[in-house]
């Protein structure tokens, strides 16, 4: 069965009371119901991870390998820092779609650099938690696609 690994980052885990005027009101109970909602009706192997700690985010990386299909990711703040995440990602050589709940590229300038967008599938900004949805249907494409080209 296709397996698809969703990875939040610090903060995340505030969904819903922190600066609900940039995040919204939903929190990561309701983003984790809708992905596992979706994992569900595709019949696709879902798990997902919150850590507000770079070391758990890139052993769950790790992890993952030979395991996972698709990881989906918002890895918040460390978006802009890590360079641990990205070489974790890059090493596991699972395709990756990074997702954020805000514009980063309408807030401080600091948050238009991040480490993992050119090795990332895709990218997804600014469309509040609908983006993981998204992504979600488009790892599962992306997946089933692979499937019949293997078939």
């Amino acid at each position: 069965m296709p397996s698809i690994l969703v990875i939040n980052g610090p903060n995340i885990n505030l969904l819903g009371t922190r600066e609900p005027h940039l995040y919204g009101t939903a929190t990561l109970a309701d983003v984790i119901n809708n992905c596992s909602r979706i994992a569900t009706e595709n019949e696709t192997d879902f798990d997902a991870l919150q850590s507000n700690h770079e070391g758990i985010i890139i052993d769950r990386i790790h992890e993952a390998r030979g395991k996972v299909d698709y990881i989906i990711i918002n890895a918040g703040a460390f978006t802009h820092t890590s360079v641990a995440i990205r070489d974790a990602l890059a090493g596991v050589s699972i395709p990756f779609i990074e997702v954020h709940i805000s514009n980063v590229y309408a807030r401080e300038s600091f948050r238009h650099r991040g480490y993992l967008s050119d090795k990332a599938v895709a990218c997804i900004v600014g469309l509040g938690i609908y983006g993981y949805d998204a992504a979600m249907h488009f790892a599962i494409r992306k997946i089933n696609e692979k499937s019949k080209e293997q078939a």
